[in-house]
């Protein structure tokens, strides 16, 4: 990375299944992923619990002796649904309030396969980045091409001008944790002229929540 000016990325927040999903290519992404964090002594923030590719990627982390924080909805953890955070663990009252908090104590944040759950945090983000409210760095790790049609998908809405290509350029995809932590760290934000004038209050901590709701 000779030449390329390096963002200094403490902790990055991981979005990823509470399932392990079919291919077992999945879960040992998920344990290398927390792995090479964990040698770049960078900390985790993630959903919380033990479940699925969240539980490998934080154990890994926390194997290596790096931070994991665990950030969880008060109603996940009644009758230890989705099992014991490895770390600390601070609880919130809604969905919309654990991405707030996710967004505000990550450097980065990174999607690895998962559902519905995963898709709207890395597309909130993005939406987010767009509107200037984050100029944080996105990127999915495309293992065994998981990401392919999702991927096609956004370049079609691009083709079809929904998506304008410096919007694109938000979304980052590898197929390795070691090129795509090196991106991340290499990423420079390009902010759209207009939406960058938009002005994100953080004097109301509740109309702040609010307007964060806005999607395009």
């Amino acid at each position: 990375m000779e030449g390329v000016s390096v963002r200094k990325i403490k902790k990055i927040c991981v979005f990823c299944g509470a399932n392990s999903g079919k291919d077992v290519a999945f879960v040992n992404a998920a344990f290398h992923l927390g792995e090479v964090l964990g040698k770049r002594k960078i900390d985790l923030v993630y959903g919380g619990g033990k479940l699925g590719l969240m539980g490998c990627v934080s154990t890994a982390v926390a194997q290596h002796e790096r931070q994991v924080l665990g950030i969880i909805p008060s109603a996940f953890t009644v009758n230890n649904l989705v099992g014991e955070t490895c770390g600390k663990e601070i609880k919130v009252a809604t969905m919309q309030e654990r991405l707030v908090m996710m967004m505000e104590l990550s450097d980065a944040f990174i999607a690895l396969p998962g559902g519905f759950g995963t898709l709207e945090e890395l597309f909130q983000m993005i939406s987010w980045a767009q509107l200037s409210i984050h100029n944080k760095p996105i990127g999915v790790l495309n293992i065994n091409g998981f990401f392919n049609g999702l991927l096609s998908f956004v370049d079609h809405a691009v083709k079809q001008e929904f998506i304008t290509p410096r919007a694109r350029k938000i979304l980052i995809s590898v197929t390795t944790a070691d090129e795509l932590v090196d991106k991340l760290q290499a990423f420079r934000f390009e902010s759209d002229p207009a939406l960058s004038k938009l002005k994100w209050s953080p004097s109301s901590s509740q109309k702040e929540k609010l307007d964060l709701t806005l999607r395009l």
